[in-house]
C-alpha cells in the first residue's frame, strides 16, 4: 500500500548518544541505531521500499526531558529544532516533517519554543518524552499546574501533542527488580506512559481546552482495554479522589486522543482498539529505527480491515489532522 504517513519516526543529533540509555538490549540490535536515527539518505530509501510517503520526526527520548539544567534544557530544544528544520526537514521538506520539541523545565520558554517551532520552522506539533526531570529523582508531569503556560500555548496553536513513553523514575522501579528487560520498551514504557495520559484526563486538562489533540503510540498503551474497568472501580470511591474531571475518561479518550501502531503487529489489537475509539482516531506510525518500517508495513498492508478504514489509518487520519 503506497502513500502511508508513519508520525513516530526518531531522530537524533550526532552530538548525542541515546542508544546507550535503552540498556539490557542486544549489541547487534543497537549496532546500527545511531546510523539510522542519523541517516536521512537510508530513511528515505527505507520509506521508498515500505511505501511511506511522509514521515514526522522526533528526538529520540529521553531528548529536552532528560536535562536536568533548565538554562541547558531551554538552548538544547532551541538548537535541535532548528537542526531538524535544516538538516533533517530540508533534504525533502515535502516527505519530511518534524515535531517541535521542548523544555517543559521553564513551561513559559516551553511554550515560547512551541510557537516558534511551529510557526517559523513548520513543525506540525509538539512530541514530549514522558515526564520532564527536575533532579533527585524529581518529575514534572504535564498535568501539573506549572505547565498550564505551555497548554495555553498549544491550545493556541491548534496542533497535536505527542506522548511518548519514557522509563520511570528510578524511585519507581522496585517492581522490576530482578526483571531489567522490563523497565523499558518491553513494559515500562507502556506502564508509565498509559499513568501519565490518565493523569490529563482526570486533571480537567481537557474540560479547560476541549480542542486539544493528545497522540500515544503503540495503540494507546493499553488504555482501550482498561479505561472501562477504571471507570467501574471510580463508581465506587469517594469524590475528589480521582481529580477534577467533569467527563469519564473514555470520552476523552475517544474525542481528545489519537492512538498510533507504532511498534505494534498485532491485528486483533488494532480491530479492538478501533472499535472502541473509532477508525478516525488510529494513525499509522512504524517507531523507526526501533522498529522495522518493512515489518510493520508488511503487517499492515495485509491486515484484514476494510479498504476504506485501512486508507484512513494509513494517512486520511493524518492529514486532517496535521492539515498536510
Amino acid at each position: 500500500m503506497q502513500g502511508k504517513i508513519a508520525i513516530e519516526e526518531h531522530w537524533e543529533s550526532p552530538e548525542v548518544d541515546t542508544p546507550a540509555t535503552f540498556g539490557f538490549v542486544n549489541a547487534d540490535y543497537l549496532a546500527h541505531l545511531n546510523q539510522r536515527l542519523q541517516d536521512v539518505d537510508r530513511r528515505l530509501a527505507e520509506m521508498d521500499a515500505a511505501g511511506i510517503s511522509i514521515a514526522v520526526l522526533s528526538l529520540t527520548q529521553p531528548g529536552v526531558q532528560g536535562i536536568q539544567d533548565t538554562p541547558t534544557a531551554v538552548d538544547f530544544a532551541r538548537r535541535m529544532n532548528d537542526y531538524a528544520a535544516e538538516t533533517l526537514a530540508r533534504r525533502d521538506p515535502a516527505r519530511l516533517k518534524t515535531f517541535a520539541c521542548v523544555a517543559l523545565q521553564d513551561p513559559e520558554q516551553a511554550a515560547l519554543e512551541a510557537q516558534r517551532a511551529c510557526r517559523e520552522l513548520g513543525c506540525v506539533g509538539v512530541l514530549v518524552n514522558g515526564f520532564t526531570d527536575l533532579g533527585d529523582d524529581n518529575a514534572r508531569y504535564l498535568d501539573e499546574p506549572e505547565v498550564l503556560p505551555f497548554w495555553e500555548a498549544v491550545s493556541e496553536l491548534g496542533v497535536p501533542v505527542y506522548l511518548h513513553p519514557r522509563m520511570p523514575l528510578t524511585s519507581q522501579r522496585k517492581a522490576y527488580k530482578g526483571y531489567p528487560g522490563l523497565v523499558g520498551s518491553a513494559w515500562g514504557f507502556g506502564h508509565e506512559t498509559a499513568t501519565h495520559a490518565l493523569r490529563l484526563m482526570l486533571s480537567g486538562l481537557f474540560d479547560r481546552f476541549p480542542k486539544l489533540n493528545v497522540m500515544l503510540g503503540h495503540l494507546g498503551e493499553g488504555l482501550a482495554l482498561s479505561l472501562p474497568r477504571v471507570e467501574h472501580r471510580f463508581r465506587h470511591q469517594l469524590p475528589g479522589s480521582h481529580g477534577t474531571h467533569l467527563r469519564t475518561p473514555m470520552e476523552y479518550f475517544c474525542d481528545n486522543f489519537y492512538v498510533t501502531t507504532s511498534g505494534t503487529f498485532r491485528t486483533q489489537g488494532l480491530l479492538h482498539t478501533i472499535s472502541e475509539i473509532g477508525v478516525d482516531r488510529v494513525l499509522f506510525a512504524v517507531d523507526y529505527p526501533y522498529e522495522s518500517m518493512s515489518e510493520i508495513t508488511e503487517w499492515f498492508d495485509n491486515c484484514p480491515i476494510s479498504p476504506n478504514d485501512k486508507r484512513q489509518v494509513a494517512s486520511g487520519n493524518a492529514r486532517r489532522l496535521f492539515g498536510l
